[in-house]
């Protein structure tokens, strides 16, 4: 488990454990743990909540619509203003943004999209990687959510690895995508989205050091990470919305519990009922995913 994780599973609140014990159950160093709570108050956990699933159902809504679809089926009166944060906070992109409402870190490097028409048939020959908010019944004295960041194999559909977090840091993801290319191996390509993480100085230095090209979605263009955006859906309507956690130990333990099914047991049509394990492992050349 990484320092990460184990920073996410840390539970203030609870009474029994003092958060030093917590760290060393963990053997987690009390200096290394700098956990920031990150909450909102009720009403803005109800509406992220309503928000994440309205999103994941449409993804082209932006600000403006989704701030007419609140208020409209819940009898409400939110502002613009309150819904557009509440997007930023949880790391949304619709399909159609406004001009310039996506900006790039100042250390941010500008990459192609390397999928257009590529034949993807192998294991590691492309990976896609992105982060999604998730919401939980209770925090530190108030509503808490996390960020989920997940790396996929787009031929076998397979999650080589995850994480969460109380904030989208670049330290964090690239802690992840080590992890997962020391149990791995490397892909050719690594393909996300616009996001300043992915095209930040230390993050693109990672790639260029393991020798990965570097794909980047074209602005506006949520389907080019359609693959991963598909697990998110899969994994929102699955688990998420029928079981939203409690805290970040019932988030981890039932992630991990999902992961291993969705890789082990989850059979998909596009991949001839195989299950992603299978297809990975078990390589098998397939028609060119879709």
């Amino acid at each position: 488990m990484s320092v990460h994780q184990k920073r996410s599973l840390i539970v203030r609140s609870y009474r029994k454990l003092s958060v030093s014990k917590q760290c060393a159950l963990l053997e987690l160093p009390r200096s290394s743990y700098y956990f920031k709570s990150r909450g909102e108050n009720l009403l803005n956990q109800f509406l992220m909540n309503k928000i994440d699933a309205k999103f994941t159902e449409c993804p082209f809504y932006g600000v403006e619509r989704m701030t007419d679809y609140i208020n409209y089926n819940y009898g409400l009166g939110v502002n613009v203003k309150r819904i557009r944060r509440l997007y930023k906070i949880m790391a949304l992109d619709t399909l159609m943004p406004k001009p310039g409402l996506s900006k790039k870190a100042k250390d941010a490097f500008i990459f192609p999209y390397l999928l257009n028409n590529l034949t993807i048939d192998r294991p590691n020959q492309v990976w896609q990687a992105d982060i999604t908010y998730i919401a939980m019944q209770r925090g530190f004295m108030r509503a808490a959510f996390r960020y989920k960041f997940a790396i996929i194999d787009v031929h076998s559909r397979k999650i080589l690895g995850w994480g969460t977090s109380n904030t989208m840091s670049v330290a964090w993801m690239i802690e992840v995508l080590e992890s997962v290319i020391r149990k791995y191996g490397k892909p050719e390509i690594f393909n996300s989205d616009q996001r300043s993480q992915f095209t930040s100085i230390k993050f693109v230095s990672l790639l260029k050091k393991h020798k990965i090209k570097q794909s980047v979605d074209g602005k506006g263009r949520a389907l080019d990470n359609v693959f991963i955006e598909r697990y998110w859906r899969s994994y929102k309507y699955e688990y998420l919305f029928l079981n939203p956690p409690k805290d970040a130990w019932e988030l981890f333990s039932e992630t991990e519990k999902y992961v291993k099914f969705y890789n082990k047991e989850r059979r998909h049509e596009a991949l001839e009922r195989l299950t992603p394990n299978e297809v990975y492992f078990n390589y098998r050349k397939l028609p060119n995913v879709s």
